[in-house]
């Protein structure tokens, strides 16, 4: 991370990064691995600005961001909505539940008429992977991706490493495992995309059925046995199963899961003393991890939720700072 961060005070509003030209936020795949650092930067710097989310920065008073979600969210919605509101900017919530979707309205049509409330930043969660590509070409504001089905959470990803970085100081040389549910997890897919470009080995685990073989075509390890490769792990990613996405159970039992899969008291004993352990919520105790790893000395899932505010502060700021520089 930068240097200069360290020197931001309470209220001061960073520097806009001269790296930083992208309009909308789609995936971590495209990004490179200075603007992911980029992003890093400045979510720390805000996090230093507000002294914690404490003191509020009106870098985006006047402005709108509008959350799509066509889908339920407890922490991707609220932190959005939070971080917008912590840098001034008014905020549209939508749900497809109470909207003109149900009247048959194409998402297309319902995004065209949010924007013309005169909104500047578009959030962006649906099931159909692209949706938020799709919007990106068919509307003038900024778009960030909150989710598109199993494809990517870039977001997500980006406050994973962030507190990983926070943690460790870099990914550079670091032992990854993402394990649980891979094949329908776009949580995965964002940390394997960053984590690579950022120096870290990954290793992508779990049921033979959730976990393909050709997951090394991407450059990562596969491993089927979470104890064999756990005493070289530096950081555990713990993934929910993702049962809403899969049409056919991928193993016998949820309790056959957790004795393989399940980080627990046992299993940390063999693990390196410094590893961190990371879950994206929700978390399901006692299937991903057990209550005691969960509320540990090695859990850093608080901090994940704390850095999501500042990662979507950030990325609020640089979508809408490049969409005003392009205008």
């Amino acid at each position: 991370m930068s240097t200069n961060v360290r020197e931001i005070q309470p209220g001061q509003v960073p520097p806009f990064p001269e790296n930083w030209h992208r309009r909308h936020l789609l995936d971590l795949e495209s990004l490179t691995a200075d603007e992911l650092r980029t992003v890093f930067d400045t979510a720390l710097a805000f996090k230093q600005a507000t002294d914690g989310f404490r003191v509020k920065l009106p870098v985006l008073q006047g402005r709108t961001c509008a959350n799509l979600f066509f889908e339920d969210s407890t922490r991707t919605r609220n932190s959005f909505s939070l971080a917008a509101r912590r840098l001034g900017a008014d905020t549209v919530e939508f749900t497809a539940s109470g909207s003109s979707v149900k009247k048959g309205e194409t998402v297309i049509d319902t995004a065209r008429n949010i924007e013309a409330m005169n909104v500047h930043v578009m959030v962006v969660r649906h099931s159909t992977p692209g949706t938020p590509h799709l919007l990106a070409q068919n509307v003038g504001c900024g778009v960030i991706n909150a989710g598109d089905g199993p494809h990517e959470h870039p977001t997500q990803g980006l406050l994973d490493i962030l507190t990983i970085v926070e943690h460790r100081g870099s990914c550079e040389g670091l032992t990854v495992a993402l394990v649980g549910d891979i094949a329908y997890s776009r949580t995965a897919r964002s940390n394997i995309w960053g984590l690579k470009k950022l120096g870290a080995h990954v290793i992508v685990c779990g049921p033979s059925t959730l976990v393909s073989r050709h997951w090394r075509d991407y450059g990562v390890e596969v491993a089927y046995s979470l104890d064999q490769v756990l005493p070289r792990c530096d950081v555990l990613n713990l993934l929910r199963i993702q049962f809403e996405r899969q049409r056919t159970r991928p193993f016998p039992s949820v309790r056959e899961y957790a004795l393989l899969f399940a980080m627990n008291r046992e299993r940390m004993a063999r693990a390196k003393p410094s590893i961190l352990i990371l879950a994206p919520g929700p978390i399901n105790r006692g299937v991903e991890v057990t209550p005691d790893v969960a509320d540990g000395p090695h859990s850093v899932i608080l901090d994940q939720v704390t850095n999501g505010v500042a990662v979507r502060m950030a990325v609020l700021w640089l979508v809408a700072g490049a969409c005003e520089r392009a205008a």
